[in-house]
């Protein structure tokens, strides 16, 4: 279904009970609470370390019925030298529970290491290696990469080749992606500023907001992803929040 949804990293975030949390919300009950709040939530604790089935089933129960969330890839299987031998990593990730999100699961994030660069092959056997299903699914892959040698043509038609997304990103300490790559747009927002109550400035979600309705009528989905992450991070649900606000 075509549509806009923006979202934030995880759930379980110290600051946020300043912040965002309302004092009468448990920490049991924080993902209940922020699934209300905004639209989807990139779970990201899975690049860490492996969830299992009851996890993912635990979240999809927790969760509204029209949710989506997005999960970051092990980092096990991106964060190696050559990415053509992540075969292994990349089945054992796909097979931890990822199924149990049902109609809740949205793009799958797999995030390079900003020392990696672009080598054709390799990126090549790499998409080759990402399953297109999970059952009957359709599975939505999109790339984080992060070093500069991305930013060529090659590379480019090779996301298209295999309808793979590239994530785009503001901040100057990654690769600016003005291209659309796959069937739907991720970004994900991390200039962030403490001392601003939305971490955005008004006028720069209102940017925000059209370039998301722009993107949403480019993909061929309809569908756009946008994360505010990193950065200020403790104002990354109010700008969120406004974002949604403004769509």
């Amino acid at each position: 279904m075509a549509q806009i949804r923006a979202g934030i990293g995880g759930w379980d975030y110290a600051p946020w009970r300043g912040t965002f949390y309302p004092a009468d919300v448990p920490i049991k009950k924080q993902l209940e609470y922020a699934s209300t709040q905004v639209t989807s939530i990139e779970i990201n604790g899975t690049f860490y370390r492996t969830a299992k089935p009851e996890h993912f089933a635990s979240w999809a129960e927790k969760t509204p019925d029209d949710f989506v969330f997005s999960v970051k890839a092990t980092r096990y299987a991106t964060n190696r030298k050559v990415l053509a031998e992540a075969g292994e990593s990349i089945e054992r990730f796909i097979s931890s529970g990822l199924s149990e999100l049902g109609d809740k699961l949205g793009p799958i994030l797999w995030q390079l290491a900003a020392t990696k660069q672009f080598d054709a092959d390799d990126i090549a056997a790499f998409f080759k290696l990402l399953p297109a299903k999970l059952g009957k699914r359709k599975l939505q892959h999109v790339l984080d990469a992060r070093h500069d040698s991305f930013l060529c043509d090659d590379y480019l038609a090779l996301a298209r080749k295999h309808k793979v997304a590239t994530v785009i990103t503001d901040t100057p300490r990654f690769p600016h992606f003005a291209d659309l790559t796959g069937e739907f747009v991720y970004a994900r927002l991390m200039d962030a500023q403490s001392d601003i109550d939305t971490g955005y400035s008004k006028p720069a979600l209102k940017k925000w907001a059209r370039q998301a309705k722009d993107w949403q009528a480019q993909a061929k989905s309809g569908q756009v992803y946008l994360y505010f992450i990193n950065g200020a991070k403790e104002r990354a649900p109010a700008a969120a929040q406004h974002l949604l606000s403004l769509l």
